[in-house]
């Protein structure tokens, strides 16, 4: 081995080499930080988040509302607002145009969750355990995940028989998928699971 690259080995024999270690340490302890905050930022609102809404030099405006199963909010002045699916951002500009078009001049809005509301999904027929499962804070989960966390297919399950049942609009939905097929294709692999869907795993015909 070279001088050169022994005194670059070995931060002792060379200060430039230790710099260099330190700035590489550093970045590394900044990555968790920068994921946490890309996934507040992508964090879609959802029914029972509490959230912290306040206005720049507006303290009368400063509430903490709870997203309602409806996904609306009340808030001060503009009423009903509609949030739930909306990143914190994209509420807080929601807020902020609704106050500018008729209160306040070029307002300021700060819009962060305070808590996040319970999200479960219920999955039912030929898994291991069947029941109603919490869904992580701010992650997205798919109809494979969702089958996982209760714990996989049983011998007697058949997997192209799959049934999900959403309410949308107030409306019932029944979406049928074949997991034998979604596993195999990057797309359909992906489908998410939303809160309160219930999904059902059919028994193989032998």
């Amino acid at each position: 081995m070279t001088s050169a690259a022994s005194r670059f080995l070995n931060p002792r024999k060379s200060p430039l080499s230790a710099i260099c270690l330190l700035a590489i340490l550093a970045l590394l302890a900044w990555v968790p930080a920068i994921r946490a905050a890309a996934d507040v930022d992508s964090y879609a609102l959802a029914p029972n988040d509490l959230l912290d809404i306040k206005v720049f030099q507006e303290d009368d405006l400063h509430t903490n509302p709870r997203i309602s199963t409806k996904g609306t909010i009340n808030f001060p002045l503009i009423g009903v607002v509609t949030v739930a699916g909306l990143t914190p951002q994209e509420a807080a500009n929601a807020i902020r145009t609704a106050l500018a078009r008729d209160y306040i001049k070029n307002p300021q809005v700060t819009l962060t969750v305070q808590e996040y509301g319970k999200r479960r999904v219920t999955v039912l027929g030929e898994v291991q355990k069947p029941g109603t499962y919490d869904m992580p804070d701010r992650d997205k989960i798919t109809l494979l995940d969702a089958i996982a966390m209760a714990g996989g297919y049983t011998r007697i399950a058949d997997p192209s028989k799959i049934a999900l049942k959403r309410k949308v609009d107030g409306q019932e939905k029944v979406l049928k998928f074949n997991a034998k097929e979604m596993a195999k294709n990057v797309r359909t692999a992906t489908f998410e699971v939303q809160p309160n869907d219930i999904v059902t795993v059919g028994e193989s015909i032998f």
